[in-house]
């Protein structure tokens, strides 16, 4: 059997900000709108910083506004839901994005909850995931609709296909699967307590890993010619001291075995910040009662 296709990541991400791009100057000059992106950063970590500088650079790259919130370690969560509830009533940002992790004192639901759905870019809020569980028009989770743009151009009609996904986060795994049963997938929900997780992997013709274990999905695991998603991005020890960047899957394995896969570094990720400046663009329309 011949190798995988390798899925390019990067390649549909940049088409996807040409778009982005193109929308934004369509809504400047139609409109006088433009579209505006705030992203809150608590404390050092080091991972995020480096997800905010990229977040800032693309959104002013696509042409549109961009706010960048760096706020201390110590600070109050008071502090920073006065600082979202400041952004949820600016008419000049359309997108409100808390980046996480946040520091310990401070509750991850308390400021998803303040976040208005309306500006709920990241689609973490109980509205915009009622909205998505309901079939309504919701403000999707960015990693898991960049996931869906990729499996649609991959796989064409997906169908009636099986899909596993291995994975129950609200970030990614629950939208997930949200998301493959309204494109008619037979959907199967996974995670590291499931039985025999091996054997539910073989059944998938996609299979999509957000499960944060670093080559966990092995290639006995796959079905032959089956489409993988990888959205693990874990940084492992090399022998020379350094580190590198890893998926869920072993990624050498199941390129053996399947019909298509994404790659870590390259995959996934470029598409997730593509996204986030698209449901920008979204809820600005929306905010602005303009027909997408």
């Amino acid at each position: 059997m011949s190798q995988a296709r390798i899925i390019d990541g990067k390649a549909f991400a940049a088409q996807l900000r040409e778009q982005v791009a193109a929308d934004v100057a369509n809504l400047k000059a139609q409109h006088g709108l433009t579209p505006g992106l705030a992203v809150v950063l608590v404390g050092e970590d080091p991972a995020s910083q480096v997800y905010v500088r990229s977040k800032g650079e693309q959104t002013l790259a696509a042409g549109m506004h961009s706010e960048t919130h760096r706020l201390p370690a110590e600070t109050s969560q008071a502090e920073l839901l006065s600082l979202v509830e400041r952004l949820n009533d600016d008419p000049a940002i359309h997108g409100v994005l808390v980046q996480f992790p946040v520091p310990d004192h401070m509750s991850q639901a308390a400021i998803v909850a303040a976040i208005s759905p309306d500006k709920d870019v990241d689609g973490l809020t109980v509205t915009n995931a009622g909205r998505l569980a309901s079939g309504l028009p919701a403000l999707t989770a960015c990693t898991p609709a960049g996931c869906m743009v990729l499996l649609k151009d991959v796989v064409g009609d997906l169908r009636g296909k099986r899909a596993v996904v291995v994975g129950r986060s609200n970030l990614m795994g629950k939208p997930m699967a949200q998301l493959l049963l309204a494109a008619d997938c037979t959907v199967t929900i996974a995670h590291s307590r499931t039985q025999d997780l091996a054997a539910v992997c073989r059944e998938a013709d996609i299979l999509v890993a957000a499960v944060g274990r670093p080559q966990m999905v092995k290639g006995d695991w796959i079905k032959p010619g089956a489409t993988v998603i990888d959205v693990g991005i874990n940084r492992i020890p090399k022998e020379d001291g350094k580190t590198r960047l890893v998926g869920d899957v072993d990624f050498e394995a199941a390129k053996e075995v399947a019909g298509a896969i994404t790659p870590v570094p390259g995959g996934v990720g470029p598409m997730t910040i593509a996204m986030l400046l698209a449901n920008t663009v979204s809820a600005a329309k929306r905010l602005n009662g303009i027909a997408e």
